[in-house]
């Protein structure tokens, strides 16, 4: 970071920011610092589950944007400067997302390593797709690969060849 904003000042703001528009849209919602060092930061907005879901949004679609809107508003504060690496969630639920593609795609894995057929996922953002590449990298006999064009790129769950098995 420079001379002219720390990454702890730019959380700060990104918190002061959430929170005014959760007010603007009457939602009873709080954020919280989560995680910090010196270039990134994480924060959690918290508040009740009927609030978080609008929040939430359909497949988190409405988290993601939270944290883009969150990362223009840095660099609008900040034009040419160096910012944090922003990391924006919502109740949790990047976590409980995590939580539940792990599962999801380690009994895919398994079938695909028992069948010897590839299974196709549905199309996800690229922290997704991320999370599944991971988990599937720490299962021996499967690979992934990726296709597709943004917005719908899938990740493909494939038997690894002969030589990495």
């Amino acid at each position: 970071m420079t001379d002219e904003t720390t990454a702890a000042e730019q959380q700060e703001m990104v918190q002061e920011f959430l929170d005014g528009l959760a007010a603007a849209f009457g939602i009873d919602a709080k954020a919280a610092p989560v995680a910090l060092d010196d270039d990134s930061f994480e924060v959690n907005l918290e508040g009740t589950n009927d609030a978080l879901g609008l929040l939430i949004g359909p497949r988190g679609r409405h988290v993601v944007a939270l944290q883009e809107v969150s990362k223009t508003m840095l660099q609008r504060r900040f034009p040419g400067v160096p910012r944090a690496r922003v990391r924006v969630d919502v109740g949790g639920y990047r976590q409980r997302r995590r939580a539940a593609l792990e599962a999801y795609v380690s009994e895919l894995a398994e079938a695909v390593r028992e069948r010897g057929s590839e299974r196709g996922l549905e199309p996800m953002n690229a922290a997704d797709r991320k999370i599944v590449h991971d988990t599937v990298n720490e299962i021996k006999g499967v690979d992934t690969i990726s296709v597709g064009e943004e917005p719908r790129r899938r990740v493909v769950l494939v038997p690894a060849s002969s030589t990495d098995a």
